[in-house]
């Protein structure tokens, strides 16, 4: 008999509100408690020296990528740099999740002028925004704006003996050290003989970077440092635009003006309605100027061989600036801590040749996360690296960047953003009920900015996706296994209760009694044709496991089950199946010849999810027949993170370690994980933080994982240790981790 409530070697063909300090404190040192208290190595052993673990995994390079940066950050502001240390060479970006600037609409244009198009939607018509012929200056806007905003280029001035301006190619000696321990970058390189050594920290609490330059250089005139500012990127860009963000010759459209708040220089940047300022704090001595009135580029220079800079960047200066040895200070205390909480996995006791590259790809993956994707609102793909997207959140991706922290013990980090659901929460039911649904519809891309705030942005699959509803209550449920109690409950009573309300109005009944999903419909995938999308299977799955917590909820809080969740739970339709295997939806033609494209959303359920609706035997021969016939060129890089989930669910912990090491899962020499996808801008956070999920679960295990349920404060069940690895070559010994849903 196969299990009804859940669900081979051969490779692919082709190769509630803001929690209070108190509140985040004690999630602090229940992180802390936690790694103390699990045991690592199999069947227990000595905890991991976690220094150890994490400094053998120091990024060097020796000349710069005119692609992909070396960043310093705090999750909330991210700066990228060239071998330098700085943006001297290479014009990477400054980033937060706070500046965000909208050019004016088409003249005589408005908002509420785009209309979108008519679909029939269980026989209603219903208007979405997917496309309004009528208005294309109008549908380009809106998908363009507000984008995120270059806050300004900080970079050296070297001038060679000759006074004319250096290049890369000039220096020599020169080496680069990123220590993921301390998030201090550490720069040195010759220009003609002489000596320089650059330090670069960010501030891990504000939007302040630093550098310290030692250097003759500075002494003799030929070393200064530069801020310029950029008008912003915008109209007319491809949403795959990168690395740079910024336009550097249109200085006649925004400006800046100088001033001084006390002994703190202050330059302020306005461009059209976005404005921010940026405070200074210089080494004694150092002075700053504006060579040129016609541009926005300020340099600061000094007398000695030393020169610091902190540059803090905000809506608005309103305190003193710290210094560079301060923010270095701050910076080398909140690391440490960073990495002595929450969890851990070592995996250098394997004899397997490739495990250093995965602990490599594991450690690395996670200083990048916390220093791009760790802010208020969710990051988008590419964090704050370049503007891919326009620098848009897409809400479907939240689980894939942020829901690891949950696995990893890592909630003060995630609960930084976890309230953007009840920020969005009024748009969200304006939307659900303007296309005639109860609760609250969650958009796909979208902003937390000003007026934009859970806005759409127009097109087919930004309109048309749904499985982004359930997020919600997975994040909930993550929250309450690590917190539970009634303020856990509570803080996501409003929230669960709108996003299953939605997900039950959005099933509909059909005469027999049978309740359907779609159309219209985009699949996760994005290549099906939504008119014609019936029961999509991983979004039938998702269905399931909302509505089934969401009635544990009302359980916990001592309220009835919801009538009507119960019979559309108990009325969905079954997952399609077709020749014995799951398919992308109800009545697809040519599945495995024309639709086997993009993610491989039939295992989904069984990987991703904890298998709702699933039969164990038809996922294995539909996991078979994705392996057989889906084209591995086809895939994004977080797919292959979901095919270890599947494959580990599966009880094939070899295909696991395979998938998370496979040659089209790329990750750079620094670390950062590529895209995997052409014309995808690189890099493509959704894989770093797939990675980091599937290692998780792949250690600590999940619910009904073999051996029984993984037991408190990620102490191993009776099978031992990391039931998602295999037995033979590896030793995988971890500490501090949460079982997976």
């Amino acid at each position: 008999m196969t299990d009804q409530r859940h669900f081979s070697r051969r490779g692919f063909i082709g190769a509630a509100s803001a929690l209070t300090a108190a509140t985040l404190m004690s999630r602090v040192v229940q992180a802390e408690s936690a790694a103390a208290a699990a045991p690592a190595g199999e069947r227990g052993g000595p905890r991991i020296d976690r220094h150890a673990l994490v400094s053998r995994h120091r990024v060097v390079r020796h000349h710069s990528d005119l692609d992909l940066p070396v960043q310093v950050g705090n999750g909330r502001f991210a700066f990228g740099a060239d071998v330098t240390g700085l943006q001297t060479f290479v014009p990477f970006n400054a980033l937060s999740d706070w500046a965000w600037h909208a050019d004016p609409l088409p003249p005589g244009k408005g908002i509420a002028d785009y209309r979108g198009t008519v679909w029939d939607t269980y026989g209603r018509d219903v208007l979405y925004w997917t496309d309004d012929d009528n208005e294309p200056e109008l549908h380009n806007w809106l998908r363009e704006n507000p984008h995120r905003a270059n806050l300004g280029r900080l970079g050296l001035r070297l001038l060679k003996d000759d006074g004319t301006e250096a290049a890369e190619s000039d220096l020599t000696d020169t080496v680069q050290g990123l220590d993921p321990w301390t998030g201090v970058l550490r720069s040195s390189f010759r220009l003609d003989g002489h000596a320089v050594t650059v330090e670069t920290p960010c501030h891990p609490g504000q939007d302040a970077v630093a550098v310290r330059i030692e250097s003759p250089l500075v002494r003799l005139g030929r070393l200064s440092v530069f801020l310029h500012f950029p008008y912003a990127t915008a109209a007319g860009r491809n949403k795959f635009e990168a690395p740079y963000v910024g336009l550097w010759d249109r200085p006649e459209q925004h400006t800046t003006t100088p001033r001084r708040r006390g002994r703190t220089p202050v330059v302020a940047h306005t461009m059209d309605a976005t404005r921010y300022e940026v405070g200074l704090a210089l080494s004694p001595g150092a002075r700053i100027s504006r060579p040129d009135p016609a541009r926005h580029r300020y340099e600061v220079t000094t007398g000695g061989e030393r020169l610091d800079v902190t540059a803090h960047f905000a809506p608005e200066i309103d305190g003193a600036v710290p210094s560079a040895a301060e923010v270095v200070r701050q910076s080398e205390s909140w690391w440490p801590r960073f990495w002595r909480t929450g969890g851990a996995i070592e995996l250098s006791g394997s004899e397997d040749p490739r495990a250093h590259e995965l602990e490599r790809r594991i450690v690395l993956s996670q200083y990048h996360l916390a220093v791009n994707d760790a802010g208020n609102d969710p990051a988008q793909e590419s964090g704050l690296v370049n503007n891919g997207w326009y620098g848009k959140f897409h809400m479907e991706m939240y689980w894939w960047h942020a829901f690891q922290y949950g696995l990893w013990n890592r909630w003060p980090l995630l609960d930084r953003s976890t309230d953007v659901y009840t920020r969005l929460l009024p748009t969200a039911r304006r939307l659900a009920t303007s296309q005639g649904f109860s609760g609250a519809r969650w958009p796909k891309m979208t902003t937390a900015y000003g007026d934009a705030i859970g806005r759409e942005s127009p097109g087919i699959p930004t309109c048309l996706l749904i499985w982004q509803q359930p997020h919600p209550l997975f994040l909930a449920e993550l929250d309450h296994q690590a917190h539970p109690g009634r303020s856990t409950l509570l803080k996501w009573r409003e929230v669960v209760h709108e996003s299953a309300e939605f997900i039950a109005s959005f099933a509909h009944r059909e005469d027999s009694g049978r309740y359907v999903i779609g159309p219209p419909i985009m699949c996760c995938n994005e290549r099906n044709p939504s008119a014609e999308t019936l029961n999509p299977a991983f979004e039938l799955s998702y269905w399931r496991f909302g509505l089934r917590i969401a009635q544990e909820w009302r359980e916990r809080l001592g309220l009835a089950r919801e009538p009507h969740w119960d019979a559309v739970l108990d009325g969905l339709a079954p997952l399609p199946v077709e020749g014995g295997v799951y398919v992308l939806y109800e009545g697809v033609p040519d599945m495995w010849t024309e639709r086997n494209t993009n993610h491989p959303d039939p295992i989904a359920p069984f990987g991703m999810l904890p298998g709702d609706g699933v039969d164990v035997e038809v996922m294995r021969a539909t996991t078979r027949k994705v392996r057989e016939t889906w084209p591995v060129t086809d895939l994004y890089s977080w797919d292959f993170p979901l095919l270890a989930m599947n494959a580990a669910r599966l009880g094939e912990p070899g295909r696991a370690v395979d998938y998370l090491l496979h040659e089209r899962f790329g990750f750079t020499d620094t670390g950062l994980p590529a895209s995997g996808k052409s014309g995808v801008p690189s890099p493509y956070f959704p894989a770093a933080g797939g990675l980091l999920y599937a290692v998780a679960m792949m250690c600590a295990g999940w619910g009904d994982s073999p051996g029984g349920p993984v037991g408190e404060r990620g102490r191993p069940g009776p099978r031992g240790m990391a039931p998602g690895f295999p037995d033979q070559g590896w030793t995988a010994r971890w500490e501090g981790l949460a079982p997976a849903l």
